[in-house]
């Protein structure tokens, strides 16, 4: 705003001394004439002064009628213009990657923030076991049932439908080459929906990326703001890794989430307790892969020989998108498990979130 107005002013100074060197080489009258045009030129008469330069030198009277209400006019002109300026600034500022109008920010009430009730704060590691002939592992069912018995509104494993479905996610963490903008364009031609689940490094170096994913009609999950261990953290600060990701979504992408995948899958009882009442849906995952670093792939054959190995109905299937194997494998996949009778659902199709 200061340098909008300091251009503003610097316009009509340099149109000031225009007018005064016009004046100089016209003017044939009395030095009262003169006079008359140095009282009256001054930075807040910019349209008036401009009016009399087009006939000083015909009439030293039409000089001396530059008045102070013809001032005050060009002040109004002036301030109506930075006014303006100002204004179109901030619809800019407001404008979202998404096109979708801005939401407000919101704050988190953390509800026992210091643990007094003495909740279990002992981290538990996440495993799934690997499916076989198209039956989830003793672990996955085991997964399902503890987080069931604490009510704890998290899915692993969809032991509730009858169908074939499959829900299929990505993990997020950072973008790699050209990685993401191919698993949507797969997606897209393969038309089906997908959850992302991302930290800030992501949204902060491909909002484009993220566009996409929300106009596409995909889901976009909060992954965390710094990728921590969350049972090493307080119930406050674990609030605010969720909340920074949600506040930004909501400014930047006119979107907000009710999904929350862990960082590794690392919980407690004290973190199921706190996100739920945060309102968060938690997702887990019942197949999953080595493919998270992008440098040391399994292959690709191998790759999809794990995946469609492990498919099992009610599946929560986890790929992360810094892999090129995922990208190379993920449309044969789509297909192989299409032609095997699996249906892929979104995370908003599950039925049974308390």
């Amino acid at each position: 705003m200061k340098r909008i107005l300091s251009l503003i002013i610097a316009i009509v100074f340099l149109s000031n001394l225009s007018g005064c060197s016009n004046k100089k080489a016209t003017k044939t009258n009395t030095d009262s004439s003169v006079e008359s045009v140095s009282e009256n030129t001054s930075v807040s008469s910019v349209e008036s002064l401009s009016s009399s330069e087009e006939s000083s030198s015909s009439s030293p009277s039409s000089v001396s009628s530059v008045s102070s209400s013809s001032s005050k006019v060009s002040v109004s002109s002036v301030i109506s213009s930075v006014n303006s300026v100002s204004s179109n600034s901030s619809v800019q500022t407001n404008k979202t990657f998404t096109g979708l109008p801005a939401l407000p920010q919101i704050k988190y009430t953390v509800n026992d923030p210091l643990n007094t009730r003495g909740i279990s704060t002992a981290g538990r590691g996440f495993g799934f076991g690997a499916a076989e002939n198209g039956v989830p592992h003793s672990i996955t069912v085991n997964n399902q049932n503890y987080f069931d018995s604490l009510n704890s509104n998290a899915l692993a494993w969809d032991n509730k439908s009858v169908e074939k479905i499959l829900y299929l996610t990505f993990d997020c963490g950072y973008p790699y080459q050209d990685l993401v903008p191919r698993i949507l364009k797969t997606l897209k031609e393969k038309q089906v929906k997908s959850a992302f689940f991302l930290t800030m490094q992501y949204l902060k170096e491909a909002p484009h990326e993220v566009a996409t994913m929300i106009n596409d009609g995909h889901i976009v999950g909060n992954h965390t703001v710094n990728h921590p261990d969350c049972t090493q953290i307080s119930r406050e600060k674990l609030a605010d890794e969720l909340l920074g990701i949600d506040n930004y979504l909501r400014t930047k992408f006119g979107y907000t989430s009710k999904y929350f995948r862990y960082p590794s899958g690392r919980h407690s009882e004290n973190t199921i307790d706190l996100i739920k009442g945060l309102g968060y849906r938690t997702v887990f995952w019942s197949i999953a892969h080595t493919d998270w670093d992008p440098k040391n792939q399994p292959g690709v054959e191998k790759s999809f020989k794990t995946v469609t190995e492990r498919l099992h109905p009610g599946a929560v299937i986890l790929l992360h998108s810094t892999s090129p194997d995922n990208v190379e494998i993920l449309g044969r996949f789509i297909d192989y498990a299409i032609n095997e009778g699996y249906t892929f659902k979104t995370l908003d199709d599950y039925k049974y979130w308390n």
